[in-house]
């Protein structure tokens, strides 16, 4: 054994255990009203911190993590929808913020908050349609997005086996051709705090009741988990009768089950790879 490396061996669990380190930061909130040409708008910069519980996947067991959550938004009065910017940045706590962060991440949208210590969630909907994305809390990476609010449940009795569901309905300016296809309903995801395990396509085999289903002027869509089953509803808004579609996926062996699904007849769903 070299030199070197019986002093990297020496010194590696002294620099572990080194003592978490004071420290004091503070940021600046502001709001501004203006009026020009009778348009009143409004600006505002809010910045909150926040330490989360030990326990974040992916970070060692006993780490919590200080974020700071910066959301800048600018509207105007009577107006719909706004411009809005969120920034995230974690660091590791007892590490001083003037360091470079573990992470940062800057997305469009507002309302940053932490689930259970697994995922970061933002709300990206600033017009009229709400959505949100998810992200892993211990790397700031995207894990999928969701146009129902976050679905989450153990799939354990015995103990918590956390795991995520949410919806992506396809907008008309999705990125991915695939979704653009007259077929398409919506895509579900089925995921754990750390990755996605399956995302289903769910088709129609015709194109005009797929473009209802997947409207967000005329249809509204639930997602509900009951023991081992994740359920789909799609409604069509007044005054339209809700003609209410039901999907069941069961959940076997961790995973979603196609081949038991309960899908109304003309609706479809296939594994999806992104």
């Amino acid at each position: 054994m070299s030199r070197l490396t019986w002093a990297l061996l020496v010194l590696f669990p002294a620099l572990l255990s080194q003592p978490k380190k004071p420290f004091q930061s503070q940021s600046l909130s502001s709001i501004s009203f203006t009026v020009k040409n009778t348009e009143e708008t409004v600006e505002i910069t809010n910045v909150d911190f926040e330490v989360t519980n030990s326990g974040v996947p992916g970070r060692p067991p006993k780490e919590r993590l200080v974020l700071r959550k910066s959301t800048h938004t600018k509207y105007g009065i009577d107006d719909i929808g706004m411009d809005a910017s969120t920034t995230v940045e974690a660091w590791p706590l007892g590490l001083d913020l003037k360091q470079k962060p573990l992470y940062s991440l800057t997305v469009a949208g507002i309302d940053p908050r932490v689930v259970n210590t697994d995922l970061l969630v933002v709300a990206r909907g600033l017009e009229e349609t709400e959505w949100w994305t998810v992200y892993k809390l211990g790397s700031g990476q995207r894990l999928f997005d969701t146009y129902v609010p976050l679905l989450q449940f153990s799939i354990a009795r015995d103990t918590v086996t956390q795991r995520y569901a949410g919806l992506e309905v396809p907008e008309d300016d999705v990125a991915d051709a695939r979704l653009k296809a007259p077929n398409v309903v919506a895509l579900m995801t089925y995921a754990t705090a750390d990755k996605v395990i399956r995302e289903l396509l769910v088709t129609c085999d015709d194109p005009k009741r797929a473009q209802l289903l997947r409207s967000f002027a005329d249809s509204t869509r639930t997602m509900t988990f009951s023991p081992n089953n994740l359920r789909l509803s799609i409604s069509q808004n007044y005054p339209s009768p809700p003609a209410t579609v039901n999907l069941i996926v069961p959940i076997a062996k961790d995973d979603l089950d196609t081949a038991h699904a309960q899908l109304p007849a003309g609706l479809h769903v296939i594994a999806w790879k992104r």
